[in-house]
């Protein structure tokens, strides 16, 4: 009579590799997710530099940032630019309010980034970053 040789796996041995997986995923998700908050930040700076950019195009063309009365549009107003999801505002900040020498845009954030540690970032008129938080920006 001949022995039937087993093969496959032991419940054991499947429950070992579920606890390895289980573990490399709960030290590398929060990892993930940071990365992601990351990111995001970084293509809100790159938008407020651009929207700075259009403020000094501005006052290039008309000699001041807000003539009179005029309402100042920006042409970006949340980021990313397309789609439903937002992650940060874009406006030109209330405090200070943007007068004909001056401004100051920010980016509050917004969606799933309400939650975020660091806060609004906002630059002026002279280059100067202000953030909520010293080390994420």
């Amino acid at each position: 009579m001949r022995l039937r040789v087993a093969s496959g796996f032991t419940l054991i041995e499947i429950m070992i590799a579920v606890v390895v997986i289980a573990i490399l995923v709960a030290i590398a998700y929060p990892s993930y997710l940071e990365h992601v908050k990351t990111t995001r930040r970084g293509e809100a700076k790159a938008a407020l530099l651009e929207l700075s950019q259009f403020m000094e195009r501005k006052f290039t063309a008309d000699g001041c940032y807000k003539c009179g009365t005029e309402t100042v549009t920006l042409p970006l107003t949340q980021v990313p630019r397309d789609g439903d999801t937002k992650y940060y505002d874009l406006r030109l900040a209330s405090s200070p309010a943007v007068s004909s020498a001056s401004y100051t845009l920010e980016a509050a954030p917004t969606g799933a980034m309400s939650g975020d540690s660091c806060g609004t970032f906002k630059l002026d008129q002279t280059g100067t970053k202000t953030a909520g938080a010293s080390n994420c920006w």
